[in-house]
C-alpha cells in the first residue's frame, strides 16, 4: 500500500515521514501553501476592541501561528481576560503552548457542531466572538453566534495559495507508485484534489481508499463518487498514522 498525502506544510510532511518510519510507502502532494492572510494586519486593533470576556476562537494550528505572529509584531500580548476556543484538541493543545492559556474544545464532536454544544457558547447576548482563520471555510460558527445574540469578528489570518503541478505527470507519478490510500483532512483539500487530477483517471482516484477527518467531510467524498471512506478519529498526525495502520 502507497499512500498520498495532501496535507500542506510541515505537517503533512512529517506524516508521510512517520509512515515512512512505519514501513510504508507514502508520497507528499500539497495542493496549496499556507500564506499569510490579506487580513492579518488588522489583528492587533481587532483584538485591542474586545471587552472582558470575550470569546476568540482559532479554526486551525495555521490561524494561531499567524495571528501569534502579528501580535508580537506589534507588541502585543494573548490577553488573560478573554476566553479561547479551537475545534479540536490538537489546535487546542497548540494554542494552549502559545499563549500559556486555558484553551476550550469540544471533547466528542471536534468540528464546529461540537462548538457549539459547549455550555459557554449557548448563550452569546452581549459577546463578541473574533474567529481567526483562513480565506474562505465555513460559515456555520458565525452564522449560528450571531442567531445566539453575538457580535461576530473574523480575520483572515492566512490564506491558501494553490501549487502549481504537471497534474497528468504527478497523477501518473502516484499510480506508477502503488497510491491506493488517500489522506484529504479538509473539504478545501478534497474538492481541490478532484479538479486537480485529470478527468480520465478519476476512476482511479476514486477507487482509492480515502482517509478523513470528520463526517462532514466523509459526506463530501461520497457525494463525489468515493465509496471507501474512513474517518480518522482526531486529525492529528498520530491518529492518522495509527488510523493508517489499522487499514493496511
Amino acid at each position: 500500500m502507497a499512500v498520498l498525502v495532501t496535507r500542506p506544510d510541515e505537517r503533512g510532511q512529517q506524516l508521510v515521514d512517520m509512515l515512512a518510519k512505519a514501513g510504508v510507502v507514502a508520497i507528499h502532494l500539497p495542493l496549496f501553501n499556507i500564506e499569510a492572510g490579506a487580513e492579518l494586519n488588522g489583528l492587533p486593533n481587532k483584538f485591542a476592541q474586545l471587552k472582558v470576556g470575550d470569546y476568540v476562537f482559532a479554526v486551525s494550528k495555521s490561524a494561531v501561528d499567524f495571528a501569534d505572529k502579528a501580535l508580537k509584531n506589534t507588541g502585543f500580548v494573548w490577553r488573560d481576560d478573554l476566553q479561547y476556543f479551537t475545534v479540536g484538541q490538537g489546535t487546542a493543545q497548540h494554542f494552549a503552548m502559545t499563549t500559556t492559556l486555558a484553551v476550550h474544545y469540544p471533547t466528542t464532536q471536534e468540528n464546529s457542531e461540537g462548538v457549539l454544544q459547549l455550555a459557554a457558547m449557548q448563550n452569546l447576548q452581549g459577546k463578541t466572538i473574533l474567529i481567526l482563520r483562513g480565506n474562505g471555510g465555513r460559515e456555520l460558527l458565525s452564522e449560528q453566534a450571531q442567531q445566539r445574540g453575538a457580535n461576530v469578528e473574523i480575520v483572515e489570518c492566512y490564506r491558501r495559495e494553490s501549487i502549481v503541478y504537471n497534474s497528468t505527470e504527478q497523477t501518473s507519478l502516484c499510480k506508477r507508485a502503488g497510491v491506493q490510500t488517500i489522506v484529504a483532512t479538509s473539504a478545501e483539500i478534497l474538492t481541490q484534489l478532484v479538479d486537480f487530477v485529470p478527468q480520465n483517471e478519476h476512476n482511479w482516484l476514486k477507487s482509492c481508499q480515502l482517509i478523513t477527518v470528520s463526517e462532514r467531510i466523509s459526506h463530501l467524498a461520497q457525494a463525489l463518487g468515493w465509496q471507501n471512506v474512513i474517518v480518522s478519529p482526531r486529525a492529528d498526525n498520530q491518529t492518522l498514522l495509527q488510523t493508517l495502520l489499522q487499514c493496511r
